[in-house]
């Protein structure tokens, strides 16, 4: 026997709102039309859901403007949400003859649709699976606790190609993440193609952890995945980690060692030993044209600079050199983004702040918190998906963990001491020391992801283990229709 439609209650992030109404459910059929309301914008998110849905069900699904009214119409329509929601809120309204989304921006609209994809059934992941196409009757009213719900991919450990970071992108979409944030460089490899700085790849992205081969990313291909995580409503925050983990850029060019003399590339996975020399000319040049050329490749509005782990760099440098990437990030015009350790140097207005090192208390914290920057909370005990799960997890690290779905779940944002106007969201880094492909990456990240991002966009009433690890067990058969690489973790009642 096939399962009824999802419930209302079970969409993850859980909505601000839900009211359902079990007489008015709604079944998609070969009759349903998408009509679409609000132009241009609301186009991108039409044509996806569109090809989602005649990809899952068979149907033709013919797209539609208007004001006709046909008898089965899903219709998106954007200009017309409810001002208090915002730019990524919606309102998504499901009757026996018709499911409406509205909101006021493209974003929102986006994320409605992808709660209405959440009420279908999982099988409307696989090509031609058999209906019925139920969903269940009622409203939502939704919008986000926080604007930073984020991702962090590192490809610079392990080197992942564009198909593998674009899926990732349509993974934590689903769960409105609506930042990515990608570790483009450190001491295993560079991967981004700077032209003024052209051995940075040749020579720095031909390695990785374990002595692979690594890789890197044309301006082409990190155009790409920026204009793919546009599509899904993802902001895309490029990492070049300074002053430390930079043995790859010191392995590439000579001159950027105080000794005229370039390291061997490093395959290894310990951390602060290398560091760029802050007294010297050559440093802000290389500094000037990574950024100048990420900002042009860049569209969103951050540069992360990095600043943690810089054991190597006298305490006089790191000021000097933290003070003089920020200005040039500011006079590029982006916001830097920083690892919080770097909050012990005045930072540029608008910079922002994350969070980590739970190993060492939180001093780093606390000094973010008296400087007076935006945080982005990323507690390495809750939120550091490259955690080992428990003790026999085959992948991952221990020195933050093991950190269990549970545990990534039970913590609030609000507990950190920070004031609620400068807690700016949170983040669930994956760092990829101990990760070769996307089945890791996925092994890794699902099913602690989802938890961070409700933790994100959820109101915190909202908050309640025990029915969490149901809803979150009912998220399996559309992973496994999607193909999706899942940790089955005995926490969760999985069907």
């Amino acid at each position: 026997m096939r399962a009824g439609p999802a419930r209302m209650p079970d969409v993850i992030p859980a909505p601000m709102v839900v009211r359902p109404d079990p007489d008015a459910d709604f079944t998609l059929t070969e009759s349903t039309v998408l009509s679409v309301r609000g132009g241009a914008a609301a186009a991108p998110t039409a044509t996806w859901l569109a090809e989602l849905l005649r990809n899952g069900t068979g149907f033709a699904l013919p797209l539609a403007s208007g004001d006709g009214h046909p008898a089965s119409v899903i219709t998106l329509e954007l200009g017309t949400g409810e001002p208090d929601l915002g730019d990524e809120g919606y309102t998504l309204a499901v009757h026996p003859g018709s499911v409406v989304v509205r909101a006021g921006a493209a974003a929102g609209l986006f994320h409605g649709a992808e709660t209405l994809r959440q009420l279908l059934p999982g099988r409307v992941e696989s090509a031609g699976s058999p209906g019925p196409w139920v969903v269940a009757g009622g409203e939502i009213v939704d919008r986000p606790r926080y604007p930073w719900r984020g991702a962090m991919l590192d490809v610079a450990r392990h080197f992942f190609r564009v198909a593998d970071v674009e899926r990732f992108i349509d993974e934590i979409a689903l769960y409105k993440i609506n930042v990515l944030h990608l570790h483009l460089s450190d001491d295993q490899g560079w991967r981004i193609a700077i032209g003024r700085w052209p051995r940075l790849t040749a020579v720095g992205g031909s390695s990785e952890v374990g002595g692979g081969p690594g890789g890197h990313y044309t301006p082409e291909e990190y155009g790409r995945i920026v204009a793919h995580a546009a599509s899904r409503q993802v902001t895309v925050v490029p990492e070049i980690d300074m002053p430390g983990h930079v043995n790859a850029a010191l392995a590439s060019y000579p001159a950027l060692n105080r000794d005229g003399t370039a390291p061997p590339r490093y395959t290894g996975i310990d951390v602060g030993f290398s560091s760029l020399c802050a007294n010297m000319p050559i440093t802000y040049r290389f500094v000037e044209d990574v950024v100048r050329e990420l900002a042009a490749m860049t569209p969103g509005p951050y540069i992360h600079i990095g600043g943690d782990e810089a054991g190597s760099t006298p305490p006089a440098d790191y000021r000097t050199f933290i003070e003089r990437a920020g200005r040039i990030v500011v006079e590029h015009g982006r916001f830097p983004v920083v690892w919080a350790e770097a909050t012990a140097v005045p930072l540029p207005p608008g910079a922002v702040a994350e969070y980590w090192d739970t190993a060492v208390g939180r001093d780093s914290l606390d000094q973010a918190v008296r400087a007076g920057v935006r945080v982005v909370l990323a507690p390495a005990n809750r939120c550091y998906l490259d955690q080992k799960y428990d003790s026999g997890t085959p992948l991952g690290l221990t020195w933050a963990g093991p950190t269990s779905v549970e545990s990534a779940y039970e913590w609030d944002p609000a507990g950190y001491g920070v004031p609620d106007d400068r807690v700016e969201g949170v983040e669930a880094p994956l760092f990829s020391e101990t990760l070769a492909t996307m089945g890791d990456i996925e092994q890794m990240a699902f099913p602690r992801l989802p938890g961070i991002a409700e933790i994100g966009w959820s109101p915190w009433a909202a908050h309640d283990w025990s029915s969490y690890r149901r809803r979150l067990a009912a998220q399996a058969p559309r992973w496994e229709a999607m193909g999706l690489n899942f940790h089955r973790s005995p926490e969760v009642p999985w069907p």
